[in-house]
């Protein structure tokens, strides 16, 4: 996310009356910089280097106030911990790496289709869902 979809998201909370105190700029800087998924304790580790202060339990309460207001999504990969981004303003599904745990994010048009056709042979309209495929690198 770049400095721009961190002002948008600061403005998000702002819309929605959320306060946005000191502490909880620096974690949606933190948050808005991150290139991968992290979880508590690594955007924890991340916020101290900029604002040594800011202990955990704020940084629980920020994510889970956030998660809240459907400002980030919480995932929960085979880790078991729970992992952050902010709620994506298109749609895409993971690739899991097992061996490092990376979180490859991609898109399929194709998939997309597959999906929307599936359902609508149940019966069914998707109202939301989200794709996680668990990879190893083939050798």
């Amino acid at each position: 996310m770049s400095h721009a979809e961190s002002a948008n998201l600061a403005e998000r909370c702002r819309m929605l009356g959320l306060r946005l105190t000191a502490p909880r700029r620096v974690i949606l800087q933190v948050l808005a910089e991150a290139d991968d998924h992290p979880d508590v304790e690594e955007l924890h580790r991340r916020v101290r280097i900029l604002e040594p202060g800011i202990n955990i339990a704020t940084v629980y309460r920020t994510m889970n106030m956030l998660a809240e207001h459907g400002l980030i999504e919480r995932h929960s990969f085979s880790d078991g911990r729970a992992r952050y981004e902010a709620t994506p303003e298109s749609h895409h599904d993971h690739f899991i790496n097992i061996e490092t745990g990376a979180v490859i994010e991609f898109h399929s048009p194709e998939i997309e289709r597959i999906q929307q056709e599936i359902a609508r042979k149940h019966g069914f309209e998707i109202v939301s869902h989200r794709l996680d495929i668990y990879v190893k690198p083939r050798n």
